[in-house]
């Protein structure tokens, strides 16, 4: 038996939906899973500044979660992915805490070699629910 999903694009992911047969975000059951986002600009160049790069990945997040109609405060598991996870640290966690709120959700960050991206820092990816939390 198939669990019924549904696809969320938000308009301007449907290059990558077509490109790499993903879909940006899945909702499943009482979940949304959110594909790893990188920072890319809105036309694909990846910004040299990792600031610009964090708060990008958050915004893409931001936009698949508009589709199933929630927000940051519908997530509950974050796992970020790292090229120089000591470098940026302290200011990737400093442009999350502007995203989450409390409850906080799960959050594993951790360290990789490289990612698909070139000259991507992070990419992010989060799980959502469509309860109500607390």
């Amino acid at each position: 038996m198939t669990a019924d999903k549904r696809a969320l694009i938000p308009g301007e992911a449907e290059d990558a939906v077509s490109a790499l047969n993903l879909s940006p975000g899945l909702l499943s059951g009482d979940f949304v899973f959110v594909t790893g986002m990188t920072g890319s600009a809105p036309d694909g160049t990846m910004p040299k500044d990792p600031a610009t790069q964090f708060r990008n990945a958050f915004a893409k997040i931001a936009e698949v979660l508009r589709e199933a109609g929630l927000t940051f405060d519908a997530v509950v598991d974050m796992t970020s992915y790292h090229v120089g996870l000591k470098d940026h640290f302290d200011l990737f966690a400093e442009i999350r805490a502007t995203f989450v709120t409390d409850p906080y959700p799960a959050w594993t960050a951790v360290e990789v070699a490289g990612l698909r991206r070139e000259g991507a820092l992070a990419e992010i990816k989060v799980i959502a629910t469509t309860k109500p939390l607390g």
